[in-house]
């Protein structure tokens, strides 16, 4: 994959851009553990990660720590409509946010980890792709792997889990039931990221029911 070039920002999406850094930077001071980033995700890396879904795959997209929108947007330009999408965030001031920037999104209050609950609860069995921002490094191997093999049992054939970088190396550790797929390094997103794709390895089913 290839970074995603970028035009000038209007001055409403500069000023979005602003309020949105300052909410981040708002809720990283009360809880840095639980929000994982100083600013919100740069237009460049939001572009990239849209880059690696397809609209064309059939199912909602699942959007985990939205945060105040800045993928979900890129999202909505690479040609999903707002209705296909299911946005997870924990900060209530951020889902607050997002209900008005994205009304006819499904937007929910909850924990990523329990996303197969969430899912039944909207009556959603299958999904175009899973695009996540969440701060996996933080948490433990068996945790991340578990999320993605969750993700699998719903995702359509040909659907990704999309999940971005600050690290050079996978932010979910690599294994045979799955493959892994980096972008170019984004040198001008701050600080430089990577977004990584996963897609589940053929006749690996058993493996990853059994991920968790």
């Amino acid at each position: 994959m290839s970074p995603i070039s970028s035009n000038r920002m209007s001055k409403e999406e500069r000023a979005a851009q602003v309020s949105a850094d300052l909410a981040f930077l708002a809720a990283w001071f009360r809880s840095p553990l639980k929000t994982g980033a100083v600013t919100s995700s740069g237009r460049m890396l939001a572009a990239q990660m849209a880059a690696m879904t397809d609209p064309r795959i059939p199912g909602h997209l699942l959007e985990l720590g939205p945060g105040t929108g800045p993928v979900t947007s890129a999202l909505l330009k690479h040609g999903y409509p707002e209705d296909r999408l299911i946005l997870v965030e924990m900060n209530n001031d951020f889902r607050k946010r997002l209900e008005r920037r994205f009304p006819n999104a499904r937007v929910v209050v909850g924990d990523a980890f329990d996303m197969l609950r969430i899912l039944d609860n909207f009556g959603v069995s299958s999904l175009s792709a899973v695009v996540s921002s969440l701060p996996l490094l933080l948490l433990p191997e068996e945790k991340r792997h578990g999320l993605l093999g969750d993700a699998f049992t719903r995702l359509q054939p040909g659907g990704g889990f999309v999940q971005f970088t600050y690290g050079w190396a996978s932010p979910i550790p690599v294994r045979d039931w799955f493959s892994a797929t980096p972008s170019k390094r984004l040198w001008w997103n701050l600080p430089p990221a990577v977004a990584w794709r996963y897609m589940p390895a053929a006749g690996a089913g058993q493996k990853v029911a059994g991920a968790a």
